[in-house]
């Protein structure tokens, strides 16, 4: 994620944080039925873990997804495969976007329409690009190297390619736009003096001035960003709070229903400037980020973030589970 922090707030704690809600009052006798053991809405499909993983362990078999790079290319065919696998329509939306040092990056935004008849739309996104400079690195001379961006950039995507793989076998009632953004992490390093604005997030900010269908327009989105750390924890984002607190409460609601609550706190965290905020600006749309906060950490970030430590290593298939099995929740229960 190029999640350059703007508001410096600590994560704010509350007494019931990580702690799945008591049932308000008893549940109807039909309400009851509808509910699987492990507290599955039984219209929700059920999200597999390990097929998760393996689609972040493919992404990551290609090494460092950096724009202009044959790993780039050879992922992009990938993903988009793997989509039209699923039965999902798919645009590949080429274009030249400008980094914040003037070089010019073949991006290429992934873009999965399932249901393009439907009316009623949710928006999944992720990025699927990987950070060319471990510039948070200890060691300093790798800041300068690509990361293998297994959680940040692979983790978003591999849940998404698995909510895919269940939407085709099952479809929900609204129609569902996945879109795979490029460019996200080309932002100004670290070890540059001057810090660029709107450097990050190339290809969201790209796409929200030319989306694939003219006039798009989503009842709301969800990012997935850093989503596969073992122990992560899912704080409220700010800017997901102000345009879309709405949904950021029925996801949440629904997390510690499922019991995953200790992932999913319920406590507003900071604010980040990732892809979300250009598709809000941009097309109007409630979005809001699902992105792992270390309220601990300077950069609000694992410690691996930005540094060639970024590998599966992190990936955790508990983590998984509880991002995909809420994401399902929402989707077909909404």
């Amino acid at each position: 994620m190029g999640k350059f922090i703007y508001l410096l707030l600590g994560c704010l704690f509350l007494s019931c944080c990580g702690q799945k809600n008591a049932t308000k009052g008893a549940e109807s006798l039909g309400e009851s039925a509808n509910r699987a053991s492990d507290g599955r809405s039984k219209e929700a499909p059920v999200f597999n873990a390990d097929s998760a993983y393996s689609y972040i362990a493919g992404q990551v078999a290609f090494g460092p997804r950096v724009p202009n790079s044959e790993a780039h290319k050879t992922c992009a065919a990938y993903l988009a495969s793997e989509l039209e696998r699923h039965g999902f329509r798919v645009f590949i939306q080429e274009a030249t976007l400008t980094a914040y040092n003037g070089d010019q990056l073949d991006a290429r935004n992934i873009i999965g329409v399932f249901d393009p008849d439907k009316s009623r739309r949710i928006l999944l996104f992720a990025h699927w690009d990987t950070r060319p400079y471990a510039d948070h690195d200890a060691n300093e001379a790798n800041r300068r190297k690509p990361i293998d961006g297994a959680d940040d950039g692979g983790s978003g995507v591999g849940v998404l390619l698995e909510i895919a793989r269940q939407i085709g076998k099952k479809a929900p009632e609204a129609g569902i736009d996945i879109i795979f953004f490029d460019a996200e992490d080309y932002g100004t390093p670290e070890f540059i003096d001057e810090y660029k604005p709107d450097t990050w997030c190339l290809g969201s900010q790209f796409w929200a001035k030319n989306p694939h269908i003219p006039n798009y327009k989503a009842e709301y989105g969800i990012l997935f960003d850093m989503v596969g750390a073992k122990g992560a924890t899912f704080y409220k984002e700010q800017t997901s709070v102000r345009y879309a607190g709405q949904y950021v409460e029925k996801v949440w609601a629904a997390a510690r229903n499922l019991g995953y609550g200790k992932y999913f706190i319920n406590a507003t965290g900071r604010a980040f400037i990732d892809d979300h905020q250009y598709v809000i600006e941009g097309r109007r749309i409630p979005c809001f980020d699902i992105i792992n906060c270390d309220p601990e950490s300077i950069s609000g970030f694992g410690y691996y973030w930005h540094t060639l430590n970024d590998t599966m290593d992190n990936i955790d298939r508990e983590t998984l589970k509880a991002v995909g099995q809420t994401a399902l929740e929402v989707i077909y229960n909404d």
